[in-house]
């Protein structure tokens, strides 16, 4: 049967989104006359309700009951508000319900979202039979079972929103849209409602914005140091200027926009630049920052330790030049108690003060090499007497260390004997072997600076700087040197060997070779080196006693003192020279004694000539004083020398050497501070310039 409502014209409510936003949602109001009722819900207030006696409450209640009673309707008891409920209210509600006929009670929180369903449900199930039983919880352990589903519920929402949105600059409405069909947002929304979810949302966004600030913060706070490195990099200049007074020195620098930049929008922080593509330049106002403070502090202080630190360095450094107990040689371990102290300690490490005196050390040390040759040439009569292979003996040793004891530069090498003897014996060698090689001031060695000089300065080809009139280097000239008929018979071991035309292949390729026989007196024209039609380009030089030896060493000194004063020499004194070793005449080789004897002889007179030295050859008698090989050998190297004498006579200073005016001969010293471009440079420039006033002729 119909029951007549006595709430005709109340709100109905479908959603708990609607509670207390009554006006924002359509307003429908509950229908006036009968409607058919198929089960009661009679709902009781146990929390503490103002100007309410809750005794008074449950009269009605029970009155109600009464009424409700005669409809023969089911009816299920709720006990609403249990969030806020006082046990004793709750307490009495249930004993009423026992004292009804064993009432169903569901004790419920429509803030809370608790047993809500659970009272439609357990009501359905007494008005439809066939429905299963629910079970019913008391509101705490609901309330406990709700708390669970929703934190699983949240966390897979929020899953969601991670997964979801990558950027703070996300809206809700296409989030949303975009989460809709997803089950974690449903679920979620249903527990919690629209307004969580949204809620939630922003939180995510506003953390994402959060990262990307401090992101952003971070580097400009990382890029800082360098700019304050590249703009106030003098510790003079901000030493005792507060931060707010340095930023007006930044923006008066030339490269302040380089690295800064002054926005509109202040702080930097809430506005666009946050979001720029290109914003690696840093805020200027995030120099009001404490951090931005703590980093201008750090910078000072480091300009401020590295003055410190090269102040000690500076310190440490004049100690070690002043201190009498720092001399060459000397190891760390004994030198450091004398000149440490504890503000060399404080300020840098000992690995540094190790790199000092290292670096210190070697300039002492080469300073002291420096000061000791040179009393190795003050005291040069010490060597005179040496022999010829210039191996001094034990007793000789000693007897120049006897001498030069009591010099003081002598002393400075005490604790560098090894390194002292072999430079007395780097000496030796240099005294009967003075080549560039072994020149005590090499790679200086003046030699091989003007070597450099001239190699750098060489201009486009010239003529044949020999003069032999040929363009090209395909003729060799040989003299052959040597004495009781070695010279002619070689000549012809030679001319055997070529072709018809008298031409010879040499690295395959096929050159026209003219050979000049000498065994006489070369100060006579008949044995002269060079004649009218003759220019040598080299010369072999053959031996096979002492005797001959002397001879061809005398030859060639001869030689090159009779073009001292003529304008070939240049050509003459650079002359290739080879000195061979050859077996006797006529009856095997000379025994091993006297072997070895002639070949020691003929190294030393080569390194005197600066010449190349030829082993000898193997075999049995005269017949073949060299093998082809050797021949080749000979060759080659004169066609390397005649390569590089033309590019020395191609240099601008030498190609018209044969035709010069006046001649400078000059004199330097290998060591001298002065460079050897500085002293030759304008003499060559100027030969190359070839002004008026020098008339038409060169300068040698």
């Amino acid at each position: 049967a119909a029951t007549k409502l006595a709430s005709a014209e109340k709100l109905m409510y479908f959603c708990t989104d609607q509670l207390g936003l009554e006006q924002d949602f359509e307003q429908k109001q509950m229908p006036e006359g009968k409607l058919l009722v198929d089960g009661f819900l009679l709902c009781v207030d146990v929390s503490r309700g103002m100007n309410r006696n809750f005794d008074e409450q449950l009269k009605f209640v029970s009155n109600l009951y009464n009424q409700l009673g005669k409809t023969k309707k089911p009816l299920v008891v709720v006990l609403t508000k249990c969030d806020e409920g006082v046990e004793r209210y709750i307490r009495d509600a249930h004993a009423f319900a026992l004292s009804k006929k064993n009432l169903q009670v569901v004790e419920t929180s429509a803030r809370s979202n608790v047993n809500v369903d659970l009272a439609f449900g357990t009501l359905l199930q007494l008005v439809d039979k066939s429905r299963a039983k629910a079970k019913i919880l008391p509101y705490f352990e609901a309330l406990k079972q709700q708390s669970q589903q929703i934190a699983a519920a949240k966390d897979r929402y929020e899953w969601l929103v991670g997964r979801v949105v990558k950027s703070h600059n996300e809206l809700w409405a296409n989030v949303s849209r975009k989460m809709v069909t997803c089950p974690e947002y449903q679920d979620y929304v249903y527990l919690e409602g629209t307004q969580k979810a949204k809620k939630l949302f922003l939180q995510h966004v506003h953390r994402l914005k959060q990262e990307h600030i401090e992101r952003r913060r971070k580097a400009y706070l990382a890029r800082l140091p360098q700019a304050l490195e590249a703009l106030v990099p003098e510790l003079e200049e901000i030493d005792q200027l507060s931060l707010g007074k340095v930023k007006k020195l930044l923006e008066a620098k030339q490269d302040f926009l380089k690295w800064f930049v002054v926005l509109e929008e202040t702080p930097w922080d809430a506005g666009g630049h946050v979001d720029a593509a290109e914003a690696e330049r840093i805020p200027f106002d995030l120099l009001e920052s404490q951090a931005a403070e703590q980093l201008y502090e750090a910078h000072l202080e480091k300009l401020r330790t590295e003055r410190k630190r090269a102040e000690m360095r500076k310190a440490f450094k004049e100690n070690l030049e002043t201190s009498p107990f720092i001399t060459p040689g000397k190891p760390w371990e004994e030198a450091r108690s004398f000149i440490m102290n504890e503000d060399f300690y404080m300020w840098l490490e000992e690995v540094t003060y190790l790199e000092i005196y290292s670096r210190h050390q070697k300039q002492l040390i080469e300073k002291a090499k420096e000061d000791f040759q040179e009393l190795l040439l003050e005291y040069s009569e010490l060597f005179y007497e040496l022999e010829l292979d210039a191996k001094p003996s034990k007793e000789k040793m000693g007897v120049i260390q006897e001498v030069l004891g009591e010099e003081q530069r002598f002393k400075a090498l005490q604790k560098l004997q090894a390194e002292r003897d072999a430079l007395i014996l780097k000496h030796i060698h240099f005294v009967y072997h003075p080549t560039k090689e072994t020149c005590p001031s090499c790679p200086h060695c003046v030699d091989t600076k003007v070597e450099q000089l001239l190699g750098t300065r060489s201009g486009r080809p010239q003529k044949n700087p020999l003069g032999d009139g040929s363009p090209s280097i395909d003729r060799i000239n040989l003299v052959i040197l040597g004495k009781d008929g070695l010279a002619r018979e070689l000549a012809n071991e030679i001319r055997a060997l070529c072709t018809n035309d008298d031409k010879y292949v040499v690295e395959g390729k096929m050159y026209e070779l003219a050979l000049r026989p000498i065994e006489g007196n070369v100060r006579l024209p008949v044995n002269a080196f060079q004649t009218p039609t003759f220019q040598p380009h080299g010369c072999l030089c053959l031996y096979n006693s002492k005797e001959s030896l002397s001879y061809v060493a005398e030859s060639i000194e001869k030689s090159r003192e009779a073009t001292l004063g003529r304008r070939d020499n240049h050509s003459a004194s650079h002359l290739p020279l080879s000195l061979v070793l050859v077996n006797k005449r006529g009856g095997g080789d000379a025994s091993g004694e006297t072997l070895q004897s002639l070949v020691q002889q003929g190294q030393q007179v080569a390194s005197r000539l600066q010449c190349l030295f030829l082993e000898p050859t193997g075999g049995g008698g005269y017949g073949r004083g060299l093998n082809e090989k050797q021949i080749s050998q000979v060759l080659k190297g004169l066609l390397d020398s005649k390569r590089n004498l033309n590019l020395l006579a191609s240099s601008s200073a030498l190609k018209d050497l044969a035709e010069v005016d006046l001649r400078v001969v000059m004199c330097l010293m290998c060591g001298d501070l002065l460079k050897v471009d500085e002293l030759l440079g304008p003499i060559l420039q100027a030969h190359s310039s070839r002004p008026a006033s020098w008339g038409g002729g060169g300068v040698g």
